[in-house]
């Protein structure tokens, strides 16, 4: 299957949008250096145009106007990694949750919480879905894949920090 690919600036680098060409969902959001991040294949097409929607979205995300995104996402993951990804939707713009909050939203034991972590760094939506509002028991900006200094940005951005 053809993936559909753009990239645009924003105040945390570069980002790269895929999208599924049939149903024009977003596969996946990333930024420069970010861990487990994509690159540009060899095959996939770029199509700007598909993702006018996500542009308008995330400027006005950038410029403070909107605090939810209202894209169509498909991420691929295990049953678990997916229970995780729909908790982090449920984080609202401006708030921050913990690894642990996200476990007992999920229905996971205490002894989840590093699989919790796990199934969070390896979100492929970042942004749009909001990893970066999930820190530390302690209040720490515990890890985030697209960088701590990203996440802080994200989260002055939100007027979180």
């Amino acid at each position: 299957m053809t993936i559909h690919w753009t990239s645009l600036d924003s105040p945390v680098g570069r980002l790269l949008l895929t999208a599924d060409p049939e149903t024009g969902a977003l596969t996946s959001l990333s930024v420069p250096g970010q861990k487990g991040g994509r690159s540009v294949q060899d095959g996939w097409r770029h199509e700007p145009g598909a993702f006018r929607d996500a542009e308008e979205q995330l400027a006005a995300y950038f410029a403070g106007e909107l605090k939810e995104f209202r894209l169509p996402l498909r991420a691929e993951g295990t049953e678990f990694r997916e229970k995780v990804w729909n908790a982090l939707d449920t984080v609202p713009f401006g708030a921050t949750t913990t690894y642990g909050e996200i476990a007992a939203r999920i229905g996971a034991s205490r002894a989840a919480v590093r699989a919790v972590g796990g199934a969070i760094g390896a979100n492929p939506l970042l942004i749009v879905r909001p990893c970066h509002r999930v820190i530390g028991a302690d209040g720490a900006l515990a890890g985030y894949a697209g960088g701590l200094e990203r996440k802080t940005t994200l989260l002055t951005l939100e007027g979180a920090l």
